[in-house]
């Protein structure tokens, strides 16, 4: 990391500003922090619009915009720049992160995290003197943590192939990480699942991989419109499997526990099965039952 990324790293409290109660940082900061160009920050945004809902990151209105330099005028925002800066919220910042998926990234958001911890140690030490303000923002710092860990610990790349576990209404995260594991894939994905339709496939559209998807309940009609406009998905009919699985590249195997057009309705888990004399006896099996081709 170069010497201004690790000035800068070494003072991210003073990137942190408050926007309609959220604390949010600003994407010519996370470039200055990340060593890129802010495009490559917002390039990150477009190509991972389902990642980066509104809660996580948006462009700031004129208003909003207005505001921060009233309030902050040390704001690193660019006079010469012809469309207003992205802002990012803590979530949006760590879901970033697993994206750049860069050795100073990975640097740059410990020490972010590292931040946060700081602020609370601070506030536990100066209790007796601090007003009652900066108590309650003890408990908010507290639980932004925990969220953010959470967060970050899921969407790691890392920790995907343990567990994940997803409750009632996580219904982007469970497809956020389902996504994730797609993207794992180099050549073929296979996915088992008896309950497969349009949610699935809308998933399945835009992954330039050769898949193959196992259910012993397929809309013929709906596989034959799909088949007319993408090339990318073998359809085959067998009921032998109850479970839901997803095989990686012919090695890696994960279970789901709800079926794929139902993540996030109830509380559920991904897991990836790490035994390898059982992986290897499913795979074999799914590809001997299923007569998939080599």
């Amino acid at each position: 990391m170069n010497e201004i990324a690790e000035k800068d790293v070494a003072n991210i409290e003073n990137m942190i500003y408050e926007i309609d109660g959220k604390e949010v940082m600003l994407d010519s900061d996370l470039a200055k922090l990340y060593n890129v160009e802010t495009k490559r920050i917002n390039e990150a945004v477009k190509n991972n619009p389902d990642k980066f809902p509104r809660r996580f990151s948006w462009i700031l209105s004129d208003e909003e915009k207005s505001n921060l330099w009233s309030k902050f005028s040390t704001a690193n925002i660019s006079s010469m720049s012809r469309s207003n800066p992205r802002v990012f919220t803590e979530q949006g910042v760590y879901m970033l992160a697993t994206i750049l998926k860069s050795k100073t990234a990975i640097e740059v958001s410990i020490r972010i995290m590292d931040t946060f911890v700081k602020m609370r140690h601070y506030i536990n030490y100066n209790k007796n003197v601090l007003p009652r303000r900066f108590l309650l923002l003890e408990d908010k710092v507290d639980e932004n943590t925990r969220r953010i860990d959470e967060l970050f610990d899921k969407f790691n790349p890392k920790v995907i192939t343990k567990n994940s576990i997803f409750f009632k209404n996580d219904i982007y995260d469970a497809y956020s990480v389902l996504l994730e594991i797609f993207d794992i894939a180099k050549e073929e994905i296979i996915i088992i699942d008896n309950y497969m339709g349009k949610v699935l496939l809308d998933k399945l559209r835009n992954i330039n991989r050769k898949i193959v998807v196992i259910s012993s309940n397929i809309d013929k009609t709906l596989t034959k419109k799909y088949i007319k406009q993408y090339n990318n998905v073998t359809f085959i009919n067998n009921d032998s499997y109850h479970d839901r699985f997803i095989i990686i590249d012919r090695k890696r195997v994960f279970h789901c526990g709800a079926s794929f057009k139902d993540l996030g309705k109830k509380c559920f888990a991904i897991n990836e099965i790490e035994n390898k004399i059982e992986n290897g006896k499913l795979i074999n099996d799914v590809i001997k039952n299923c007569s998939i081709d080599n």
